[in-house]
């Protein structure tokens, strides 16, 4: 059982059956074709000559089926990873060169090591910090710059390349004068046939018809004479297994790629994974045994000339829709691309870059989510205005910034959420022993002795000076009439130290005014922290009751000594309290 568990494909591969095998070859097959232009143009935003494409593209999925959970996703060179690797490599190096090339394999195996250390260590818990607006507003400002970043090969122009969206429209609109026609009329053909093809026929792979289509046109018009730019010699053959260059001084530069590179390829990798499996009841997705299969094919991968990829979006879709049943599908897509590399690379030759940006244009911006923050803008202003910020800064300052200040800013609403959250005052149902929120019932009965106060966060150092003084402005409101303060702790799931403190300082505040102060609801692991911090005892078990009403009903029943005996108590706790001050 455990060897299953860390080779998953020894719980599918024995219980293959034959019905599965036409869909596991037809959806390989199909997505091993779509892999050979996709690979290709995505291995051109990573700033890599496009035969790498090719190689992330082929020990990468092997790996993956042997110890991915899922068995549908299509692992391989993505869009938004190819960004990120020439937004980190492009400082250090200029792309094409070998000194490149060499940085992007080091950066596929630093970010393999990460994430198979992630998943040893069942950190993937870690992704959790990347919200859904962040990603939504990092994803379509991505998706903008790798769009725009294909304006010099649509232009037939050269553009410096930038990630930064109002640099690249600026030196495009410089280059207006010079747009070589023939090679825009190609491209924007490209993504027209590819519109086309998506409408009218979805089982035909788009890219594929794009690519056979404008290769017969520049060769038969020899449109690479009239200054049209083509691919040229593709390099022919397998990767041939070498060590990574390990050079400690950059790869402490690309640690922060890498990282990021690591969670932003988990996360779209589990996403899509999640959204397949959820079709099929015959297995389970495990995140962290995602992260040791993404991990070691992204590690082993560098090994065979592989830059960093994940589980690609569109090709998952097709690989599922196709028929996949296991990883047989993705065996099959590895074979497509092996026998490409081995025999098929010279028919790319006269292949346009232009058809090649084409390609990237349309699969890019399809990544653009509009629905997304129209429904924040109705729903979530406060989530609306941290999707904007993503974008904004995504856009304009860079990609691995845009995605800490979204990181970032999503801690701080979390944080900032927790030091004020609701707080809700109690009120009954007439005849009834059920408390509602008094703002939001009109007919609640709302003693004038008793406040009931439900708390909903836990209490821990950020917030305890809002709670403090959330009982304080209750307190000074009712002062006269009131006698007892009754906490519903059924929200609070933690609390510290610091929270325990003031809990202790507070009821000694309340007790010399005369005011009781018991809770309610208060959960096992909550009540044992109490215990163990010696405030269940200060205050007396008769301070802590299982629902609101039997705490209502305990102070109805007590005498008339109750206020003496509150008296005592509080001179008997400042004397305790004194003496542990002292």
């Amino acid at each position: 059982m455990r060897l299953k568990k860390i080779l998953p494909i020894l719980g599918w591969l024995p219980q293959y059956k034959k019905d599965y095998l036409k869909g596991d070859i037809t959806a390989g097959l199909t997505v091993g074709i779509m892999l050979i232009p996709q690979g290709m143009a995505y291995a051109y935003i990573a700033g890599l000559p496009p035969v790498y494409g090719l190689y992330a593209a082929l020990v990468p999925q092997i790996i993956y089926a042997i110890l991915g959970t899922s068995r549908q996703l299509a692992v391989g060179p993505v869009a938004m990873d190819s960004l990120l690797v020439a937004s980190g490599v492009s400082v250090m190096a200029t792309s094409g060169t070998e000194e490149y090339i060499t940085l992007a394999i080091m950066l596929a195996f630093m970010m393999g090591a990460m994430q198979l250390l992630f998943g040893i260590f069942r950190l993937g818990f870690l992704v959790n910090f990347l919200s859904r607006p962040v990603i939504s507003g990092f994803t379509s400002a991505a998706a903008f710059i790798i769009g725009l970043n294909q304006l010099k090969h649509l232009m037939g122009v050269e553009l410096p390349r930038s990630n930064q969206v109002h640099q690249l429209i600026y030196n495009a609109l410089l280059k207006l004068e010079k747009v070589h026609w023939a090679t825009l009329a190609i491209g924007v053909g490209g993504i027209i046939v590819i519109k086309l093809v998506k409408k009218y026929r979805k089982a035909i792979p788009a890219a594929l018809v794009v690519v056979v289509l404008s290769i017969l046109v520049v060769y038969l018009l020899r449109l690479d004479l009239v200054g049209v730019q083509i691919v040229q010699q593709v390099p022919g053959g397998l990767p041939v297994p070498a060590l990574p260059s390990f050079n400690l001084d950059k790869m402490s530069a690309l640690m922060p790629t890498a990282l990021t590179l690591a969670l932003i390829a988990f996360m779209e990798a589990i996403s899509v994974a999640k959204a397949v499996q959820a079709r099929h009841k015959d297995y389970e997705i495990d995140a962290n045994q995602e992260l040791i299969a993404l991990g070691t094919a992204n590690l082993i991968g560098s090994f065979f000339k592989s830059y960093p990829g994940t589980g690609g979006f569109s090709r998952t879709a097709v690989n599922d829709q196709g028929g996949a049943k296991t990883g047989v599908a993705a065996l099959v897509s590895a074979i497509v691309v092996a026998l490409t590399l081995i025999a098929l690379t010279p028919l790319f030759y006269y292949l346009p870059k232009a058809v090649l940006a084409s390609i990237i244009m349309v699969a890019v911006f399809g990544l653009i989510d509009f629905k997304f923050p129209v429904e924040l803008w109705k729903t979530k202003k406060d989530e609306f205005l941290m999707l904007i910020a993503t974008f904004v800064i995504t856009l304009t300052v860079g990609i691995r910034e845009g995605i800490l200040a979204g990181v970032m800013l999503s801690l701080l609403v979390m944080i900032y959420k927790t030091t004020r959250p609701h707080v809700a005052i109690l009120g009954a149902f007439r005849n009834s022993q059920e408390y509602r929120n008094v703002e939001r019932f009109d007919d609640l009965v709302v003693r004038d002795d008793i406040l009931i106060l439900r708390y909903d966060a836990s209490l821990y150092f950020a917030n305890t000076n809002h709670f403090r003084q959330t009982i304080r402005a209750e307190v000074q409101q009712r002062s006269e009439t009131l006698k007892l303060i009754i906490i519903n702790a059924e929200s609070i799931d933690t609390i510290d130290s610091s929270a325990v403190q003031m809990i202790r300082e507070l009821y000694i505040e309340l007790v010399n005014q005369n005011i009781d102060l018991n809770f309610t609801g208060v959960k096992g692991p909550v009540r044992d922290f109490l215990a163990k911090n010696g405030l269940y005892a200060l205050l007396g078990r008769d301070k802590f009751f299982l629902e609101v009403q039997t705490a209502v009903d305990y102070f109805d029943q007590k005498d008339d000594l109750w206020i003496d005996r509150s008296n005592n108590y509080a001179q008997q706790t400042n004397a305790e309290c004194s003496l542990a001050q002292a």
